[in-house]
């Protein structure tokens, strides 16, 4: 996946959101924390619950299955410092989200868009 993957508008995760998407055959949770965009492995490690459709609280992403928390800036899990998620580049343009896989914990403030 070293290609930028269209994925989503940017209207389609606001602030305070998270959502799921698939980039080549990988499931993304895309989420906005006041503004910057983060993306993260979509698949809980646990079992597999769907990331991007959980509860976002600030930089905290819950999954809806069993309660696990990541920090979507770093792939981290809140409480296990054995466990993080893959995390992906993230940038804008023309108003439509792109990930790669190349490099880890990258957010695009609102203010650096192409």
């Amino acid at each position: 996946m070293a290609d930028w993957i269209d994925i989503a508008g940017e209207s389609e995760c606001p602030p305070g959101t998270s959502i799921e998407r698939v980039a080549a055959n990988a499931m993304v949770a895309l989420a906005n924390v006041d503004g910057r965009l983060y993306a993260i492995d979509g698949l809980c490690p646990h079992q597999g619950g769907p990331l991007g459709t959980g509860a976002l609280c600030g930089k905290v992403l819950t999954c809806p299955w069993h309660g696990w928390q990541f920090d979507v800036a770093t792939g981290q899990h809140r409480y296990s410092a054995n466990v993080r998620q893959q995390s992906y580049d993230v940038k804008v343009e023309n108003g439509r989200v792109f990930v790669r896989k190349d490099n880890t914990d990258v957010a695009v403030p609102k203010g650096e868009r192409s």
